[in-house]
């Protein structure tokens, strides 16, 4: 991956509004995301991170501006981005493996209609190696703890080799002495791909990804992993204590 300053860009985002159901979400965002990143997205509830994630996939149609994601229009480009939602939906009674879940990722390298093959098994077992699943590969879903469903879902995402992963609250619902696991198997992760992941933990992020954005309908981001008191104080609407080393520390000032 080039993490170079001057590298290519995997997200170019100028001048984005999107407006749902009448109401302004994302209003004049500006967004340059160099390949080989990981970036943290934090936020308010309904301040419009997972909208942010949805315009890059391309799944919502802007007011105004402009997204390139890869080169290319996030439609066209979809085929190189794995997606991880906040909320992976599924009966955990239902009789389905880890690998066959990883393999309904292959859906979009194979076509919808042609059977699986040994190359989409090869290929699924693989991302299961690469999150530390491959021996739970013939276990049914339901029957794994939450930390391991969500290693699964991330092998889904990735099982088609995208250039970018996109993550939605993907440590919700782990619990907390498994989730410094999870994020540093992301952290390995980045090295092959570039990552945005959004979530509202501003400790948990600040220690483990390269870049902090702070989304409350506008961004608030310096390309860097430092954001201002300011920036903070604006899209919570509360005051900050202290940002010390670069790195937002959530420690509020008594406030209504």
């Amino acid at each position: 991956m080039n993490d170079d300053p001057a590298g290519d860009p995997a997200v170019n985002i100028e001048d984005l509004s999107v407006k749902i159901d009448g109401r302004r979400v994302l209003e004049g965002v500006n967004l340059r995301i160099r390949e080989g990143e990981f970036l943290g997205v934090i936020g308010p509830n309904g301040g419009g991170k997972t909208t942010l994630l949805r315009a890059i996939l391309g799944l919502v149609k802007p007011e105004r501006g402009r997204i390139e994601v890869l080169g290319e229009g996030p439609v066209a480009a979809r085929k190189q981005i794995g997606y991880l939602p906040q909320k992976s939906l599924f009966d955990p009674k239902f009789p389905i493996t880890a690998l066959e879940v990883v393999m309904m990722g292959r859906y979009g390298a194979r076509g919808l209609f042609r059977r699986y093959t040994s190359l989409d098994a090869d290929a699924s077992r693989e991302a299961l190696s690469l999150v530390g699943m491959e021996d739970y590969a013939d276990r049914e879903i339901g029957s794994l703890s939450g930390g391991e469903q969500q290693r699964v879902f991330v092998a889904r995402a990735i099982v088609s080799s995208p250039r970018l992963l996109l993550l939605d609250e993907p440590a919700s619902g782990i619990d907390s002495a498994v989730q410094v696991e999870f994020y540093e198997l992301l952290g390995e992760l980045n090295k092959r791909l570039t990552i945005i992941m959004v979530s509202h933990d501003i400790s948990a992020v600040s220690a483990h990804v390269k870049k902090i954005a702070c989304v409350s309908r506008k961004l608030y981001y310096h390309d860097s992993k430092e954001l201002l008191a300011e920036d903070i104080e604006e899209a919570y609407h509360c005051p900050v204590e202290m940002i010390a080393h670069g790195v937002p520390h959530r420690v509020l000032r008594s406030h209504d």
